[in-house]
This record gives C-alpha cells, structure tokens and sequence, in this order.
C-alpha cells in the first residue's frame, strides 16, 4: 500500500487548508473554545458553506451532488477538518439516510429528499432504537399498519417509540424502522419509513445526560399518519437498508483523524500539568506509557481504515470489517477521554453546566480544559453503545470473519 501522497493530493491538501482557513465561521471557533453547546445554526452554519462548496457529502457520487473525490481525497479532507478543529458535519442526513435513499429510493424520493439533505434544509433524526430493542435492533415493537385514507391514497398508522435520538428536538424529519408484520421472522417484517417529524402524533421529549446536556430524546409516535410513498424500498424488507445504513455509519463512528488531534492535545496538556513529582506529567512514565499504548493502537486502526477505504476505491463497499472499526475505533475514543480526565487531576472533578457565562469574572480553577473533561468522560460512554454495541459487533466478527 503506497502511502505517498502525488503532487496532486498535496495540492489538494494545500486547497482544504485555505479554504479552511478562510471559510470557516469565527463564531463556531469561539463557542468550541469555550465549551459552550451548539445550537441548531451553529451546527448548520459549516454545513452550508461546505454545501455550497459542494464538499458537504465527500462520498456521494456526483450525480446525486457528490464532489466526485478519490478515497485518498477523503481521507486527506477527514485528516485535515480534524487538524482544523472543524465541527463535524452531522451524520443522519450525509452518512446515513442519504445513501440508503439514493441506493434504494425511488426517483421521486431521491428527487425530493436529497437536495435537501445536501443543502441542510432537512434536519434527519434517526428512529432505531428502542426501550427494548438496542443492540437487539431486530426486536424493535414500533409498528405501522397499513391503510386505506379517505382520499384514496395508502397510509401507515405508526404507533411506539425511539429512544436515545440524537438532537432530535431539532428534527424536520426522522428515518424510522417499523414493524409491517407482527408474525413474521424476527428480521423479516420491518420496513423503513421516513416520517415527517411536524406529523399529528410525533412528541419529542428530552432525556438529559450525565454531562447535564439535553443531547438525546425519545420520540413518541402516537397514530401517526404515514403515506405509503414515504416508505423506502419494499414493504417488509428494511432490515437490508438497516444493515446497509450501519455499516457506513459504524465506518464513520471509528473517528480516526478526530482521536489523532485528541491525541496532540493530551501531549499538549501533560506537557505543562505537573505528575505527583512536581515535574511535566508526559514524564511520568506510567502516564507516558499509556500514551505510546494508545499511539499504537490508533496507527493500527488507521491502517485499517486506510485498507477499508483502498476497497471502497476498487468497488467493495463497507464490509464486516466496519465492525472492527466500531470497535477499536470506539475503544480508543474512551481511552483518551480517561487521559484528559486523569491529566485534568482534581480540577475535572467539579462541573457546573453553563458556568462561567457571558459577562462572568469568575471562572473554574484549574487549566482551560478541566472543567469540559468529566463530561466528555461520561458522554463518550456510549460510543461503545451506539450504532450497535461492541460486544454485538464482536459477534458480526467471528460469524463474518473468522467463519466461527
């Protein structure tokens, strides 16, 4: 595997740098350094300057708006947005429902939802998880019977609930896995339907995490009016755009860049926070040591991430070997939060949501980034959780992979 870069991915690299560099918004800068929670525009405000670029979506092919990158290009803008700091882009409409849509919907649907998507018009919720049907997806209860309207025309009546939906208080429409046939096989009689989320029925209640941020919901679904049309691909089969879906989003979820820069800040911060010896804590050589452990492990995620992304290039889509991205990629993501937590020491201990505000003169003791590490710590528990738990991922390895 050539890891060089040609003469034309350096200047590709040199061109996501200045636009970078020119084009994104100060103000997301300020609130990222600050700590401070991201409204809706703030998350959609890179969003739509990539848009318009027409970088927003680096894998879609280019007749749907993709930008027509190679693999190499896309890993290159991954390394550098993460470089950058840039706010990631949301992956419900860009990574997961868009291209279930444009490789299972029908011309219509792909005529009427992927610009949208594209340009941020529609905010996408993703309704899969259940009270009782998390890493066991396929026991999900939410179900849809199908009818006749008054006008004539074929509707769902959805009924149950989502839980654990990701900033779904900001929803326009939210891609849901129902229940069309209660007596078929486990996996079999679920379909994939999108709902519009300002439907009669549809109540979106927070659930506030241990952080004290308002990130996730459940969503309830109560008689809930569904036209058939909504529905993509065939009635009963959505367990294939489901496992479809999961297997790009467990490739985005293993955050290869992003935990390259987590990395560089932990260097950053053992370098001037003191170990119990009085001396910089990168000299501690048990702290040190699980830093190098950590380097390790993440160049050889990123060898596989590379050799992932190099058979996507000759035509293989995500594979079983997504699940082992989830897994280490996910793994390594709580092991830096541990870091920043023990190099945070004391000062990680006390947080108070919202302090210091705007126009405050006090602020936390301790260093800049030690009032943020026990939240991030606790909220990125669950990355081994979502998107299909590690423990389940670890079964998709040794039936997919090693034939057990």
């Amino acid at each position: 595997m050539n890891l060089d870069f040609s003469p034309e991915d350096l200047a590709f690299r040199d061109e996501v740098r200045a636009f970078i560099a020119e084009n994104y918004p100060a103000s997301l800068r300020d609130k990222q350094e600050e700590g401070e929670e991201m409204a809706k525009e703030d998350f959609l405000a890179w969003h739509r300057i990539l848009a318009n670029k027409g970088w927003v979506a680096p894998a879609w092919p280019t007749q749907y708006g993709g930008p027509g990158w190679t693999s190499v290009q896309r890993y290159i803008w991954s390394e550098e947005t993460a470089r950058a700091d840039c706010v990631p882009i949301l992956p419900f409409g860009i990574n997961m429902v868009g291209p279930v849509i444009y490789t299972f919907g029908t011309p219509e649907q792909k005529e009427r939802f992927l610009p949208p998507t594209l340009s941020g018009d529609i905010w996408w919720s993703q309704g899969y998880s259940e009270p009782g049907a998390g890493s066991d997806l396929a026991s999900l209860k939410t179900k849809a019977e199908r009818f006749t309207g008054d006008d004539g025309k074929e509707y769902y009546l959805v009924n149950g609930q989502k839980t654990w939906t990701t900033l779904a208080q900001h929803g326009d429409w939210i891609f849901c896995l129902v229940r069309t046939d209660p007596n078929a096989k486990i996996q079999e009689g679920i379909s994939f339907l999108l709902i519009d989320m300002k439907s009669p029925g549809v109540t979106v209640r927070p659930i506030i995490t241990l952080g004290g941020e308002h990130e996730v919901n459940e969503v309830w679904f109560e008689n809930v009016k569904v036209p058939v049309e909504n529905r993509i691909y065939e009635e009963n089969k959505g367990w294939t755009c489901a496992k479809f879906l999961l297997a790009h989003e467990r490739s985005g979820i293993a955050g290869v860049a992003r935990s390259k820069r987590g990395i560089e800040r932990i260097r950053q911060m053992a370098s001037t926070e003191l170990g119990d010896d009085g001396s910089a804590l990168i000299k501690d050589p048990m702290f040190k040591r699980k830093v190098a452990e950590l380097e390790i492990d993440l160049t050889a995620l990123e060898y596989t991430e590379l050799r992932t992304l190099a058979g996507e290039a000759a035509g293989k889509g995500p594979g079983p070997e997504s699940s082992l991205l989830k897994i280490k990629g996910t793994e390594i993501q709580q092991r830096i939060t541990e870091l920043v937590l023990e190099a945070a020491g004391h000062y990680g201990a006390p947080y108070f949501r919202g302090f210091p505000t705007d126009g405050d003169n006090a602020h936390p003791i301790g260093p800049d980034f030690a009032h943020r590490a026990a939240p991030t710590y606790f909220n990125v528990r669950k990355t081994s959780i979502y998107g299909g738990s590690n423990e389940i991922q670890r079964n998709i390895i040794a039936k997919m992979v090693l034939g057990l």
